[in-house]
This record gives C-alpha cells, structure tokens and sequence, in this order.
C-alpha cells in the first residue's frame, strides 16, 4: 500500500483527487491538506463525501511529508512553488499547477508575470504529458502535470509534428471549456449568471497556455512552433472539446494516430469521420480523437475531447502517480465510472 496526502483538497481538482485515490486499490489516503478549512470534516464542504472515512483536513503546518510516499499538490500557480519547495527531498510530488510546466524559469516569468521561486528545482521537474514521457515520470520525484486545454491539444498534434504529417506554421486550435477550469475561487465573472446562456472567447491575444504549446511542439520538431489558439467558455461545469485546423492527407493523418495510440489505454482515434462530445469522456480519464476531412482537399480537422478535471488534471495526476509509485498505470482510473 502506498500513502498518499493531497494539497489543496478543497478545491475542484482536490475533490477529483479524493474521488479517485479513495478508490484506488493501491492507495491509502494519509493528510488532506486544506488550510482555510483546517478542522474541518470533508463533508462540510463535500456532503457527498460523508459516507467515506475521511481524515480531517489540516493546514500546511501540520502536514508531515515523510508520513506519505507521495504528495498531490493541487494549489494555484504562484503558491505552489513555494510550497513544493518545502517537500522536495522528503516525498515524491505531482504538481497539478503550472509552476514546473515550463523548462526555462525565465519563460515562467514571462508568461505568469512572477519570478521563479525554485529555479533549481525546476531543473529536474518532468512534464506529466504521460504517454509521452512515461520512462522520465517512472524516475521522477517530481512531475508537472500539464494544462488541461494544452493536453486537449497535444494529443492529437505531436504525433503528426513529429512525423511532419502536418504545417506547423497554419495549425489552428479552438478549444471550448467548461467553467471548473477557472478554479472554485468565488469570482463575480464565474457566476451562474454571468456565464449561463452564453459562450465566450477569453485571453485572446495572448493564454498562457501558449507557452506550452511552444515548449512541447517546438521539442518534437526541433524548431519553433507557434499555433493559432482561442479558448471558449462554456456553460457547462466539465469538459474540454479542442476543434483543430491543420494542413495534410487526411487518410495519413488518421492512420498515423491509430498507430500512435493503438496500445495506449486512455486515448482512444474514432473511425474516420467520427467525432465525440464532452459527455461521452464525462468522469473518466479517457482521450477521445476524431479525424474529419475538410471540403477543402489538402486540409483536415481533429476534434479531441477530455474531462479537464480528470485527464486534463486530477486523473492524469493519478495516471503519473501509478507510475512514480511503481504501481499499474491504469490502477484507480480503468473502473472509473461517468459522472451522472
């Protein structure tokens, strides 16, 4: 059995963390950690949660890290550095925050306007795209896990930068998001009012997950790679859907991705034509890719769909965990059920 505390476990990628380690065979969940809510039960915040033998959530100075194997840090960018710092050496770490996403600390400061607190650190940090760096994260005391709208994106793209398939320089990516990506902090833009019955473009000039892109697709290639990305929000609670544009043979395309995630268990290529809706990935850790051919000969769109709280975050996390831990990677997220 391996022991395992959450950071953060009020918010929603915390509460994702709790529905699925409690329901991990391999797992045991020692601390979770919530400090404006120290002394809490859980299900003060999550009633739903009562019938499970939860711990009493604690603050961070009350957290011991050498009582767990591995801790989940579900904080926002910006304070999870700080913390993380504090951890390194004593247990081995899943950052769902962006603060180790970036290989260079001086692209961090640029895109999220801080400077780096633990550049040192940073250096050993594995990017937790898993079925892309699965022998690094195996070895790995720490792992960045990746932003939800940028997983939606990559999955279907560095298969087919990496076999030149495509044009990097016209790759187009839309992305439509549901509102639990922004986080539980009480916002008035995140209100049901102001969302409901709408939908709308956000941080168009420039998102931060940009530098993701740049870093991940630039790597595969060996050049630089600058999409084209506007994310959407919708009123919905959950999932991600990712249209993207490219340029390239449609039949090469499909068959290059069905060959890439033939073996994988979370990501799954559609027959041709076949496309998914949110729903479909609803509560489970699952990819789904679907490959259309456009009426313009010569160009072709992918429609990629993911739960941003589960494979874009919590269940990735586990995902990487299984793996740190020398656990089944697919222990806790093959049985994982939709949400209704």
């Amino acid at each position: 059995m391996r022991y395992v505390s959450i950071i953060g476990a009020s918010g929603y990628t915390g509460v994702e963390l709790v529905r699925l380690v409690t329901g991990h065979p391999d797992f045991s969940l020692r601390s979770l950690v919530a400090g404006q809510n120290a002394g809490k039960a859980y299900s003060e915040i999550y009633p739903a949660y009562r019938y499970l033998p939860l711990p009493e959530m604690i603050d961070m100075k009350a957290f011991d890290p050498s009582e767990s194997d591995l801790a989940f840090c579900a904080l926002p960018h910006g304070t999870s550095q700080q913390i993380i710092a504090t951890l390194a050496g004593r247990c081995k770490i899943v950052d769902l925050s962006a603060d180790f996403r970036l290989d260079n600390p001086a692209h961090y400061e640029q895109w999220y306007g801080l400077e780096h607190a633990a550049p040192e650190l940073q250096k050993h940090a594995v990017y937790g795209l898993t079925e892309f760096y699965r022998d690094a994260i195996r070895s790995a005391d720490l792992v960045a896990c990746t932003g939800c709208n940028v997983a939606a994106g990559l999955y279907p793209l560095l298969p087919l930068v990496d076999r030149k398939l495509i044009a990097t320089d016209r790759i187009i990516v839309d992305i439509k998001t549901g509102v639990s990506g922004a986080g539980r902090s009480a916002r008035i833009a995140m209100l049901h009012a102001e969302i409901s019955e709408g939908c709308q473009a956000y941080n168009i000039e420039s998102h931060r997950h940009l530098a993701e892109f740049d870093q991940e697709l630039g790597k595969a290639v060996g050049h630089d790679v600058r999409v084209t990305f506007t994310p959407h929000l919708v009123p919905q609670n959950r999932g991600i859907l990712a249209t993207i544009y490219v340029e390239g043979d449609t039949g090469h395309i499909h068959k290059a991705l069905e060959e890439r995630y033939l073996a994988e268990p979370f990501v799954t290529v559609l027959p041709m034509g076949q496309h998914a809706s949110t729903r479909d990935v609803r509560g489970t850790n699952q990819v789904l890719i679907g490959v259309v051919p456009d009426r313009i000969p010569g160009r072709t769109k992918l429609v990629s769909v993911l739960d941003n709280l589960v494979k874009g975050a919590s269940g990735q996390a586990v995902q990487n965990a299984n793996l740190m831990l020398g656990c089944d990677e697919k222990s806790g997220l093959d049985r994982s059920a939709l949400i209704p």
